[in-house]
């Protein structure tokens, strides 16, 4: 039976959010909690959890709440909708057939996919470096009701239509804006190429060798999250509606990877560390482009891959992801030092992102 909808009026949230952070945030005794307690206490959202891992160290931080009707905490470590952080995954598995030699990074699409593009000059760098110029189809979903897309679901030639109505942006090679149309087709790539789905594949090439058994993409109707895990809440009519059911088919190659925190600090350790891709492939991932990743001054893009500058020095590799009921970013610096930050809310306000894009700098630069 699916779960009944659930909604929190501003005044229920505003009397749980006292309730839930109002300790811990007196009581705060690290940089992290502090971050993490501004965004629960102070900007209204429910709950969030960072998970560092320094080497084999491991710490756990939490704030909120992560279901407001029972007060229930955020789980530690559980399952959540992990965004455009699928999108390191999907470029990965292109990057081992680039590998494998049954994929070239500046052949055209057209090589893959014929007649799917109507220029042929994008090619398969062009999709996973976001400069192909093709149009973000996710667009077309600004201001909808999200109730309905949650079980909408979509097959990913009719993505590719919605983008194809629209001009391209720009020649491709010529500038850089992020889409979630190429990963779309760079999905549809590896299918072609394998002649296995795209779930099979990240099963096969990263979830089971690296034992990532909480990590998938969910096929067509697969809308449960397995337990445990926070209640993924977006804002609906001035409300913040239960969202954990969800029909992500509709993001797809873009972003509708289920994992947890622990699982995706492994998996980027595992890629950064060389498990994952030979050294010319993931040279060729590393190698950026300047990209405007959420307003972070001088960030840049790879293959699925981006570069977050710290401000205590160094960078992170790695992704963030927005998806409705979950936030997220996840990455690897120097030293192993990983982690995943995660918040049961999406979308979250512009000033709101800037402090969770904070708190996970703070992850990173506190034990420095």
């Amino acid at each position: 039976m699916r779960k009944s909808l659930r909604v929190v009026t501003a005044g229920t949230l505003v009397a749980l959010l006292v309730a839930t952070t109002a300790a811990p945030a007196l009581a705060a005794t690290s940089p992290v909690q502090d971050r993490l307690d501004v965004l629960t206490a102070q900007d209204g959202v429910p709950g969030a959890e960072a998970v560092i891992q320094d080497g084999r160290r491991t710490r756990v931080v939490r704030s909120g709440t992560g279901d407001l009707t029972t007060g229930k905490p955020f789980p530690r470590n559980g399952s959540f909708r992990a965004g455009s952080v699928t999108k390191t995954f999907v470029a990965t598995v292109v990057l081992q057939l680039a590998g494998e030699g049954r994929v070239r990074l500046d052949a055209p699409v057209s090589r893959y996919l014929p007649g799917l593009l109507p220029d042929e000059r994008i090619t398969v760098r062009h999709l996973l470096q976001h400069t192909s110029g093709l149009y973000n189809y996710t667009l077309d979903f600004a201001g909808l009701d999200p109730e309905t897309l949650r079980h909408r679901g979509a097959e990913p030639a009719e993505l590719v239509a919605m983008a194809l109505k629209h001009p391209p942006l720009f020649a491709p090679g010529a500038q850089w804006s992020y889409s979630n149309t190429n990963y779309i087709v760079a999905g549809m790539i590896v299918e072609r190429v394998t002649g296995h789905d795209l779930s099979g594949e990240i099963a096969r090439r990263i979830a089971r060798p690296l034992g990532l058994r909480g990590t998938y993409l969910p096929r067509r109707g697969d809308e449960r999250l397995p337990a445990p895990h926070a209640v993924g809440y977006t804002p609906i009519g001035g409300q913040l509606v239960d969202f954990s059911d969800f029909d992500a088919t509709i993001a797809w190659a873009g972003g509708g990877l289920v994992s947890t925190p622990a699982e995706l600090n492994r998996f980027y350790g595992a890629l950064l560390g060389g498990r994952l891709l030979r050294p010319a492939e993931l040279t060729e991932m590393r190698r950026t482009v300047p990209a405007d990743l959420g307003g972070i001054p001088g960030a840049g893009y790879g293959l699925g891959l981006g570069s977050i500058p710290l401000s205590c020095g160094g960078v992170v590799w790695g992704h963030g992801g927005s998806i409705p009921g979950f936030t997220t970013m996840s990455g690897a610096a120097a030293n192993d030092h990983r982690v995943t930050l995660v918040a049961n809310q999406d979308p979250l306000p512009k000033a709101t992102f800037q402090h969770f894009a904070a708190a996970f700098d703070t992850a990173f630069c506190s034990g420095k």
